[in-house]
């Protein structure tokens, strides 16, 4: 069958954060017999003509023909990895997803790809108080914004969200869910309790014993 993809859009795949509550690379637990950062670029792949990965440790990832970038400014916090990727996207549009989720749901984001034009941001909110900045699109609009922000010392993206809600097209729970009834592709795998929450018998099994070799 012919791949068709999005167009106008990058397809991304976060690799920051510190992983301070996980004792192992996050995107490297295996789900299913694959780590998570290659199921996501496999799906990512499957969107979206052009795939790469934001990384501050590039000596931990080689995937032939995925590109990685560091981030431009040195702050912590993913506003500074979505500006990274727009500005290296040869695309208007970016979709972002982090290096730790495992069940990505691709007719949720085709859906969401759907919803983008007269916004600069498309969004999922799971309930009235949560947006979800790390399953999102992001226009090439927004890089002012950001970078103002970013220098200023203002990382917190979810901040931004709120303050520009005339911006942000948000994907209601009842909208969401047509496509992913249990909220499958906002799991994201923090701590070794998510993993015994998240993943099956077998997955936990190959976790526990590779701790149990480190």
């Amino acid at each position: 069958m012919k791949t068709t993809f999005l167009k106008d859009c990058t397809g991304v795949v976060l690799a920051g954060g510190e992983n301070r509550r996980m004792p192992v690379l996050k995107g490297f637990i295996e789900v299913g017999g694959t780590k998570i950062i290659e199921r996501n670029l496999g799906i990512l792949k499957r969107l979206f003509s052009e795939v790469f990965i934001i990384t501050n440790q590039p000596e931990l990832y080689s995937y032939p023909g995925v590109p990685m970038f560091g981030d431009i400014y040195n702050v912590r916090g993913p506003m500074s990895g979505i500006f990274t990727a727009l500005v290296n996207a040869s695309n208007k549009w970016i979709f972002v997803c982090a290096c730790d989720m495992p069940f990505i749901n691709t007719e949720l984001v085709r859906y969401m790809a759907s919803k983008r034009e007269g916004f600069d941001i498309v969004a999922p909110r799971r309930d009235r108080d949560r947006a979800e900045p790390l399953f999102a699109f992001y226009s090439n609009n927004v890089l002012i914004s950001f970078e103002k922000l970013l220098l200023e010392g203002n990382r917190g993206i979810t901040d931004f969200l709120l303050k520009h809600d005339k911006r942000v097209k948000y994907i209601t729970p009842d909208e969401i869910k047509r496509s992913d009834p249990d909220l499958r592709s906002f799991i994201n795998l923090n701590t070794p309790e998510d993993v015994d929450l998240h993943l099956d018998f077998q997955d936990r099994l190959k976790f526990k014993k590779g701790l149990q070799r480190r």
